[in-house]
């Protein structure tokens, strides 16, 4: 690793980058590499596709000046290098930290940041609106949308590329293909009009030759005949490309680690001043030979040692990772059983389900609206499907939910990863509004396991015993304290409560793996000599109000701790079906409030949100109290 950066050190913009020279530039992408490698290893974060994008974004803001050009990203986690070049080296201490710089593009910490990004497929529908409210306003600026090959899997990104074609607005969409080829390249002729196509002369020629078909009589029939002739004489040579079938001047395919070549590339399609498509090559890891060999580990990794590559803290069982372990004990048992994923089979746990059941694995890429459509047509037809997705890209699929699935009350499975706080991915990512959706889904039954032996023991039942739409949500990461299960089968179709502590002063309630919290802030309050309750909802589909009247505390007292935004939890629906049958009952709800919550770690977003032990030990005071 280098010592002593030279040139980042001085780069802050747009105009400290125009005044390097070529062999300045291809310094500035060594030390980019060498400072990502060092960040991240301290800090963990998103690597592998950050470094195979250094000389991309060196381009782009090259060209492109981003603190009033608008730069979309697409998902968002390869925006490293552009938070570097755009003066936010020194925060890159905190990265992902609670109050540092987010590791997703986010317009409250820099102008030179566009839009939020995390989810995938919807840059191109961005940087079009962005493009016509420039138009439609009189403004003069440059509009980009920068989407890798996985985000373009996503039906959204088809959306939009197909208006944005039509749109005659100058704008420059960047394909950055760094794992397939888009469209087939077939040998040398391939390659040489790829390049003539590609290049100042050809394109400036074509310009002046359309300017002046223009201005001469009966000159746009000329060139509308001398264009389809083209056409066909250009089909015959090099199969078109999805994107000029759409309408987009299509550009490349590029080398993206081509420093001087990107840079005049992007100049001539910026120059062009119509819908452009620019498809660029790159590698994941480029430059850091650990990432060049395993981009799917270091595409988001926790510290490691830069000199190894070996992660730093040990490896302990995951919801994920037991996930997958029962998927391959039922698929063994049932061969209706079938996994659905959208491009996180590793995510997931789903590799090893892949490697021995590769044709019950369909990993459908970024697309969730068809995953869960495709498993209602599985279902329909006999299979059982099993949709593992993380909570927030769920959000994406609700209406497939509702038609394709609960109408019809068919047995789709839905495994829920990523339920809850994710920590240090932050607002995009947290898994905060699942429940509120889900509930509202007629039929559909929700199971929220606190173990790795209950969420195993749940998604049992819910294949091979349940029959319906049914949610399995589980969190990030490992299990807390609690290691047991109190999976009772048969109370789970009309809503089951399990007591994990008896107290006669006040009752506790949460579900999920906040059950760890809870227990705590019990334990806090034997300290003080106030004996609390505590109770678990196995579901939260159906709120068996009767049991918890009977099951909590004399005083008629109640906490409910739920790791949800308000409004998209139980409460009130719990609240209304408690009142109505306890009229003197005080209740108190905890949650994670009605504002998006930040990224940082997951126990300090609890202690800030007022979901820790002590928090939820001082609700409990001041309820005992009313």
């Amino acid at each position: 690793m280098c010592e002593f950066v030279n040139i980042l050190e001085n780069i802050n913009g747009h105009q400290d980058l125009l005044r390097l020279n070529d062999e300045e530039r291809k310094q500035l992408c060594r030390e980019i590499r060498e400072f990502l490698i060092a960040s991240v290893s301290r800090t963990g974060g998103h690597l592998a596709g950050n470094l195979g994008v250094v000389e991309l974004t060196v381009a782009i803001e090259t060209v492109f000046d981003t603190d009033s050009d608008r730069l979309v990203f697409d998902v968002g986690h390869q925006s490293y290098v552009h938070k570097l070049l755009t003066g936010r080296r020194a925060d890159f201490a905190r990265l992902r930290q609670f109050g540092g710089i987010s590791g997703f593009p986010k317009p409250s910490e820099s102008d030179a940041d566009a839009f939020v990004a995390g989810h995938a497929s919807s840059s191109v529908s961005i940087a079009l609106g962005m493009a016509r409210a420039r138009t439609l306003l009189g403004e003069d600026y440059q509009v980009v949308a920068l989407i890798g090959d996985g985000a373009a899997t996503g039906g959204m990104a088809y959306e939009g590329l197909n208006d944005a074609a039509v749109s005659h607005e100058p704008m420059v969409v960047i394909l950055n293909d760094n794992e397939m080829s888009i469209g087939k390249n077939v040998g040398g002729l391939s390659r040489h009009l790829s390049r003539l196509r590609s290049s100042q002369r050809y394109l400036d020629a074509k310009r002046a030759y359309r300017n002046l078909m223009k201005k001469l009589p009966g000159g746009r029939t000329v060139y509308q005949f001398t264009s389809r002739v083209k056409n066909r004489l250009k089909h015959l040579l090099l199969p078109s490309t999805i994107f000029e079938n759409m309408g987009f001047t299509y550009l490349g395919p590029a080398d993206g680690h081509d420093l001087p070549g990107l840079i005049a590339l992007l100049r001539t399609a910026r120059d062009m001043h119509e819908p452009v498509l620019v498809h660029v090559l790159t590698k994941k890891g480029q430059g850091y030979p650990f990432a060049e060999e395993d981009p799917a580990k270091f595409h988001g990794i926790g510290k490691f040692d830069p000199e190894t590559g070996k992660k730093l803290a040990p490896k302990t069982p995951t919801f994920s990772d037991s996930f997958g372990e029962c998927m391959l004990e039922l698929a063994e048992r049932d061969r209706r059983v079938c996994a659905i994923t959208a491009a996180m089979p590793g995510g997931t746990g789903l590799l090893k389900f892949m490697k021995q059941y590769p044709d019950r694995l369909f990993d459908v890429g970024i697309a969730e609206e068809h995953a869960v459509s495709m498993a209602g047509g599985l279902a329909k037809q006999g299979m059982v499907p099993v949709v593992a997705l993380y909570s927030t890209f769920l959000q994406r699929a609700y209406d497939q939910i509702l038609q394709d699935a609960a109408m019809l009350h068919l047995h789709v499975v839905f495994a829920i990863d990523r339920a809850g706080l994710v920590g240090d991915d932050g607002p995009t990512h947290h898994g905060v509004f699942d429940v509120g959706f889900l509930r509202q889904v007629p039929g559909m039954l929700i199971l929220a396991p606190a173990s790795l032996a209950e969420q195993r023991e749940m998604l049992r039942w819910a294949v091979e015993e349940y029959d319906g739409p049914v949610a399995v949500r589980y969190p990030r990461g490992g299990e807390g304290s609690y290691t047991g299960s109190a999976w009772n089968a048969g109370m789970a179709r009309q809503g089951g409560v399990f007591r994990h502590r008896e107290g006669k002063d006040v009752t506790l309630l949460t579900y999920g793996t906040l059950l760890g919290n809870v227990l705590e802030a019990a334990e806090l309050l034997a300290k003080e000599g106030i004996q609390a309750t505590v109770l678990r909802l196995l579901t939260v589909s159906h709120l068996p109000a009767e049991e918890i009247l009977g099951l909590m505390s004399e005083n008629r007292r109640l906490v409910l701790a739920e790791e949800v935004c308000t409004g998209s939890g139980i409460r009130e629906a719990l609240a209304w079906e408690l009142e109505r049958r306890c009229p003197g009952l005080k209740m108190e709800g905890l949650d994670l409030g009605s504002e998006f919550v930040p990224h940082g770690s997951t126990q300090k977003l609890y202690e800030v949100c007022g979901l820790n032990g002590a928090s939820i030990a001082r609700a409990a005071k001041d309820v005992q109290n009313k």
